[in-house]
């Protein structure tokens, strides 16, 4: 039962992988993100793709290639419709704007799932329909980019820390989504996307899961409106096609199924996250004009290699499911950790004469934090780690390795054979021994040759 588990969740491995080569080197490129005001940001920017990928992974679950094409432009029209009838001083209030936001949303995918249930149209074509007509009608309602937001939502856009209403929408988006895991209408689902027809023969009301689906869809892209309102504090109804695009992208690459019954929170998190981090790294080089081609270059060769992966996990899976993705997360985790330590404390904890004098002011801190820095012409061959930062990185590397002897001596002790990767590991122990002998025979060597030269001198 775990080996099939964890083999349903080999597809979180990829998206895991990618974040942390990414935050790795987002940090390196830029290290104001370690920061509240860096964080802070993060979260403003971050906050709306998050919410439009969970309405895209609730639609994906459900089946029959259901990507909802329209959810940039209903965002947007969420959006410009807040900031006119905030303009017009009908609605103001947050309860006002809340339950405006949330109402389109749940209307809109309301209509959506009817018509496909009844209509009985494919629902690609639904959503390409509803994204052209959302796209027209936001021009109507906001010919172009302005207005205002209410006042109380300009203090959510700020990003100058990191607790804020935002990150507070996505930390309740991510437990409701949680909570609805653990229910009998979450199994329902996901066997309807698996087979709707054996749900069908299962006794699974499908029209009414559809329909829930869809409604649990509208209700997160309410509150991505109401993020990305707070984030620019101004109506834009020409972002629809930009954030459809990065929201598939993102479903995609959290390793989300669209034929259905595969994804959750964790995998259109991850993407989303991704997504993020692509546009920051590529923001710190200077492509000049072409920043914004490049950025959409980008996107489209990741939503591409992400479905030839997506194809690949079947395959990846029957060699790798002894692998958790859980471990993985906390050991790639302490990795990127070590990595942001090192780059936000660097400068201040440098090896230069300078620095060094500053630091002997407060001794008794420095030894609490074990921030001391390392001692010059010590002959390590690693960059200026202060004790604490080496912990972090050995911690690291001690898990990973105990991780992985764990994982394959489970995994082989319940196999009929040995795995084609035991040979592999044994072997690579093998090396790592007559390495180790043999560095130890040339250090001895040396010495024996020196204590030599020193009796005959």
């Amino acid at each position: 039962m775990s080996q099939s588990r964890a083999s349903q969740n080999t597809y979180l491995l990829v998206p895991i992988l990618l974040i942390a080569l990414l935050l790795s080197t987002a940090v390196i490129r830029g290290p104001n993100l370690v920061s509240l005001s860096g964080f802070g940001s993060a979260i403003i920017v971050s906050a709306p793709l998050i919410l439009a990928t969970f309405s895209l992974v609730a639609l994906a679950v459900a089946g029959r290639g259901t990507v909802d094409l329209a959810v940039g432009p209903l965002l947007a029209f969420i959006n410009v419709t807040i900031v006119k009838l905030n303009g017009l001083g009908i609605v103001t209030g947050p309860f006002g704007v809340i339950l405006v936001a949330l109402g389109i949303g749940v209307l809109y995918q309301l209509f959506f799932a009817l018509i496909i249930i009844f209509v009985r149209v494919q629902p690609i074509i639904v959503a390409l329909s509803g994204f052209l007509a959302l796209t027209g009608i936001n021009l109507v309602i906001l010919p172009r980019p302005g207005g205002t937001a209410p006042d109380w939502m300009s203090s959510w856009g700020l990003g100058n820390t990191i607790f804020s209403p935002v990150l507070l929408i996505v930390l309740l988006a991510i437990a409701a989504w949680l909570l609805f895991t653990m229910t009998s209408f979450y199994t329902n689902l996901r066997l309807m996307g698996y087979d709707e027809r054996a749900a069908y023969t299962s006794g699974v009301r499908i029209n009414v899961v559809r329909i829930g689906a869809h409604v649990i869809a509208g209700l997160f892209v309410g509150l991505g409106a109401i993020c990305y309102t707070a984030l620019i504090s101004s109506g834009d109804p020409t972002q629809g096609t930009t954030m459809t695009l990065t929201a598939v992208t993102a479903l995609v690459l959290g390793g989300v199924s669209l034929s259905g019954g595969r994804g959750g929170v964790a995998g259109g998190l991850l993407g989303a996250l991704n997504l993020f981090l692509i546009g920051y790294v590529l923001a710190t080089f200077n492509f000049g004009s072409t920043q914004a081609f490049v950025t959409q270059l980008f996107y489209g060769l990741i939503l591409v290699l992400s479905l030839l992966l997506t194809l690949l996990v079947p395959v990846i899976g029957r060699y790798l499911y002894f692998i958790s993705p859980f471990a993985a997360f906390v050991v790639l985790g302490c990795v990127v950790l070590g990595i942001m330590l090192y780059v936000s404390t660097r400068d201040t904890y440098g090896v230069a004469a300078v620095a060094s004098d500053a630091l002997k002011t407060n001794p008794d801190v420095l030894t609490r934090y074990l921030l001391l820095p390392p001692q010059s012409g010590s002959g390590v061959a690693l960059p200026d780690l202060s004790p604490l930062q080496k912990a972090v990185f050995g911690f690291a590397a001690i898990l990973a390795v105990l991780t992985l002897t764990v994982r394959v001596v489970v995994s082989e002790a319940v196999s009929v054979r040995l795995g084609a990767f035991i040979y592999v590991f044994v072997s690579a122990l093998i090396l790592l021994l007559f390495l180790v002998v043999g560095e130890q025979s040339h250090a001895a060597g040396i010495a024996a040759a020196g204590q030599l030269v020193g009796i005959t001198a």
